[in-house]
């Protein structure tokens, strides 16, 4: 007999069930894609009705994003006090999360099934993007109150530099440096500046 867990109305939750229908989704994802595939066709492979997938998503692009995500590990804020401190371990939890097969895999089917699906994007923005850049803003405004920073630092812009630089060299760039080498001489770069001036 599976787990069972409430819903928000009370109702019983197979835990069984969930994942089920994120691996059925994981699964047809890698074989047909995002386009072709259907809440009929994860209904089918994850053996449930279509109305166990409704009692829990109200669109495909949930699914896909609660589907994505589950092979990703929470993000913590850290708190050492320090600029660079904080940086050590946001850097080192990435690498760990995002620099092996599975985590490069997962990273290029986020951006491929943005990129082809508005929907998705605002969905997997809102749900998850969101507050991994809120955790990220936290880490940069308090450098900003220690003085660590400039106090006009933008810093949405610098979370986009970042973010755009490691997915970059994690998707297209072929280089043996490690992943936080990398990163760490991003976020260098950019508080030093590159002006003489």
């Amino acid at each position: 007999m599976s787990k069972q867990i409430h819903s928000i109305s009370g109702r019983p939750r197979s835990i069984h069930a969930d994942q089920a229908i994120l691996q059925a989704t994981l699964d047809l994802l890698a074989e047909v894609g995002y386009q072709s595939m259907s809440i009929e066709a994860i209904a089918a492979r994850a053996k449930v009705g279509k109305t166990t997938i409704y009692r829990r998503y109200t669109s495909k692009e949930e699914i896909v994003a609660d589907a994505i995500e589950s092979l990703r590990e929470d993000l913590s804020t850290p708190d050492t006090g320090s600029f660079w401190g904080d940086m050590d371990i946001l850097i080192e939890n990435a690498g760990k999360k995002i620099n092996s097969p599975l985590g490069r895999q997962t990273l290029a089917l986020i951006i491929s099934t943005a990129s082809s699906n508005p929907q998705f994007a605002e969905v997997y923005w809102k749900r998850y993007t969101q507050v991994r850049r809120e955790a990220f803003a936290k880490v940069l405004e308090r450098a900003k109150f220690r003085g660590e920073i400039h106090k006009d630092a933008d810093i949405d812009l610098i979370i986009d530099l970042v973010s755009g630089s490691l997915y970059y060299a994690l998707i297209f760039k072929l280089t043996t440096e490690p992943v936080e080498a990398y990163m760490h001489r991003t976020m260098d770069l950019l508080l030093k500046g590159i002006s003489t001036g």
